[in-house]
């Protein structure tokens, strides 16, 4: 029995590696294998008449009248204009380009491509947590670490509004959040992990619910308990019990992939997910406690995950904890867990810099007054505060206007854009209130932040997909090229000659050099083979 594993292994050992070696062929010599059949073409030209073919092609082309041209290039104009128009709308709608989707979701598996994002490829080791950091830092959008839920808290705006809150881009970017922290490549092994796994790609939210339960009549399922949790409970009481159910499941599937990460990568693959869901599924239940008035309870359960999983620090978890503590007014708990992530190596973030800045003011605003300032000049304390302003607000400019509420706030989306207006309505919407607890902390706020030099970005700046503008220039060149032909045929023949001519005058002289290097014979030779 070990033999014919050990057999079988070695035959999938060897197919592995013949795929490999084709991949590899076709990755690096396509150029190569290209270069042989023009060879081949060349010298198979005599048996297979290329040349009186080629005449015979010239021939037809010159029989051709300038209405054909401009027929082929407005036809041309149109198909890639309808393209353009079904581009724009899928971009519109979606948030990404679809010949761009496709490509990489179908094409590149086939040509053995290897998704860089996948949750495969990351590592949890203190090794290698250092540069997963640092790949994580030079991001620009982020999950919201305060982000609210979409049955309890997103979809009250809908049905009082009739509006939809987040959009498609958000939504998108939250369902590849999903996939990468909630799947692993051993899903298909259990039915109900296979379910959810589908669900998560879903984009219906009925289909997603519907899918959930059907998860839960197989096995009590972790990420299904957290899909109803986030979207079909409409309170943050039925969030938090759908949440207590996920924990319990989750839990169990975490102490046994415990016991079997290292048999293997699957299982060790198997074990970061279940640590994901377990991750997430405590950080949301801590932010259930916090909305439900707990704050000391919801203080204890975050400091407790924070000592749990010290290596996670891509949930951000430290801004839920500052929130927390503001509310309670532990404004030395607060500057103690500043002093831990307001660090240089890590990224920062609108919270950390202006939590800073709300400490520094705290010890000078309540006996403020820009009068007195001005005739006396600045303290050291309020140099110190007026300095962490400055440095808030040229970390993320847009904040101040909505602190002071000279811009409206709106409900924070999902993923924010770190130093955008995003960012700053994320952070006003949840801080705002702790700002108004400090007295006369807007105040100086409002008297210094306006002399720190900055430039406003705005936010969400969608850049356009590459096949957009490629179709829409592929569309007016044409749409250029019929009108042309058709005000100024001759010109425009000659000049189609002209440009055939100069185009084929590299491989012209190329086959002249051929044909004066090797001798006569042995084309004779190989024309006749």
């Amino acid at each position: 029995m070990a033999e014919a594993a050990g057999g079988g292994g070695g035959g999938a050992g060897f197919l592995e590696q013949l795929k490999s070696c084709v991949v590899w062929s076709w990755t690096y010599l396509w150029s190569l294998w290209f270069f042989l059949m023009l060879f081949l073409v060349y010298v198979l030209r005599v048996p297979l008449k290329i040349n009186d073919n080629l005449s015979t092609v010239s021939m037809f082309l010159n029989t051709l009248t300038p209405k054909f041209y401009v027929a082929l290039t407005g036809t041309s104009s149109l198909i890639s204009g309808l393209i353009l128009i079904f581009e724009w709308w899928y971009f519109r709608k979606y948030g990404t380009s679809f010949i761009e989707q496709v490509s990489v979701s179908h094409l590149r598996p086939l040509l053995g491509g290897v998704d860089s994002n996948s949750p495969n490829n990351s590592n949890t080791s203190n090794g290698d947590s250092d540069a997963n950091r640092q790949s994580v830092s030079e991001c620009k959008v982020w999950r919201n670490p305060l982000n609210l839920f979409r049955g309890a808290e997103y979809n009250r705006y809908t049905w009082v509004t009739g509006r939809e809150p987040l959009t498609y881009y958000d939504m998108n970017l939250s369902a590849q959040d999903h996939q990468t922290f909630f799947t692993c490549d051993t899903d298909h092994l259990r039915p109900a992990d296979a379910i959810m796994q589908k669900a998560w790609r879903e984009r219906n939210p009925q289909a997603r619910i519907s899918a959930a339960h059907e998860a839960l009549e197989l096995n009590e399922c972790a990420t299904a308990y957290i899909l109803l949790a986030e979207e079909e409970a409409t309170t943050i009481v039925e969030a938090e019990k759908l949440f207590k159910q996920a924990l319990k499941a989750g839990e169990g599937c975490y102490r046994r992939s415990q016991q079997l990460q290292h048999h293997g990568a699957q299982y060790e693959a198997q074990h970061r997910r279940d640590t994901n869901v377990l991750v997430y599924i405590k950080r949301r239940l801590a932010m259930c406690t916090r909305k439900l008035g707990r704050t000391r309870e919801a203080v204890k359960m975050m400091r407790d995950l924070m000592k749990e999983f010290p290596l996670l620090s891509m949930f951000n978890i430290h801004e839920n904890l500052l929130e927390a503590l503001l509310e309670l007014q532990a404004y030395a708990d607060v500057q103690a867990v500043l002093a831990k992530y307001d660090d240089i190596s890590l990224p920062k973030s609108a919270t950390i810099c202006y939590t800073a800045a709300l400490l520094k003011a705290r010890a000078v605003s309540d006996k403020f007054s820009p009068e007195a300032a001005s005739r006396r000049g600045l303290s050291t304390a309020e140099m110190n505060a007026v300095e962490a302003i400055h440095r808030a607000v040229e970390f993320n400019p847009h904040v101040p206007k909505y602190l002071l509420e000279m811009k409206s706030l709106i409900l924070p989306p999902e993923h924010i854009l770190k130093r955008g207006d995003s960012e700053a309505i994320a952070y006003a919407f949840f801080h705002l209130q702790h700002w108004k607890r400090v007295e006369g902390a807007l105040n100086l706020l409002h008297c210094t932040w306006e002399g720190t030099f900055h430039e406003v970005s705005v936010y969400p700046k969608k850049e356009l997909p590459f096949f957009i503008l490629f179709t829409a220039g592929l569309c007016s060149f044409t749409a250029m090229l019929a009108l042309l032909t058709h005000q100024f045929p001759e010109l425009m023949g000659v000049f189609a000659k002209a440009f055939l001519s100069t185009l084929f005058a590299p491989l012209n002289f190329v086959m002249e050099k051929v044909e004066s290097i090797l001798p006569s014979s042995l084309w004779h030779q190989l024309t006749r083979i």
